[in-house]
């Protein structure tokens, strides 16, 4: 899910310029490869989240009371509430993968462009 969110917003960035990736600079290229790599991190850690705090909150004992981990799920769900579970800690998680994402698609991207090599994009069929 991060190329395919990384790509589109790749995509909207050099839309928003009016350019081709080719017809950029390195400078430009790796910004927009850690811009989009930004918001393909906040994407992920928003859509990660819920469940990364559950599983957190489950694996500490006694959390969720007996029984299985499903109904320990549902319990520690009630007891912290829907939208406290998915946002409490959001703001420094997006901050965390968000720079890490940025980061990660700033290598590739470089190191892609140092090989000559390029990413494969998706076309519908005609």
């Amino acid at each position: 899910a991060k190329f395919a969110v990384q790509g589109r917003a790749a995509e909207s960035i050099y839309g928003s310029l009016g350019k081709k990736p080719a017809e950029c600079g390195a400078l430009i290229n790796t910004g927009v490869s850690l811009s989009s790599g930004v918001v393909a991190g906040v994407v992920s850690a928003v859509i990660s989240h819920p469940a990364d705090t559950l599983l957190s909150k489950v694996n500490k004992a006694g959390a969720g009371g007996d029984g299985s981990i499903p109904s320990r799920m549902m319990n520690i769900t009630k007891e912290t509430g829907v939208v406290k579970l998915c946002t409490q800690g959001l703001g420094a998680r997006c901050v965390m993968i968000g720079t890490l994402t940025a980061l990660q698609f700033g290598i590739f991207d470089t190191v892609m462009r140092s090989l000559g090599a390029e990413k494969f994009h998706f076309h519908e069929p005609h």
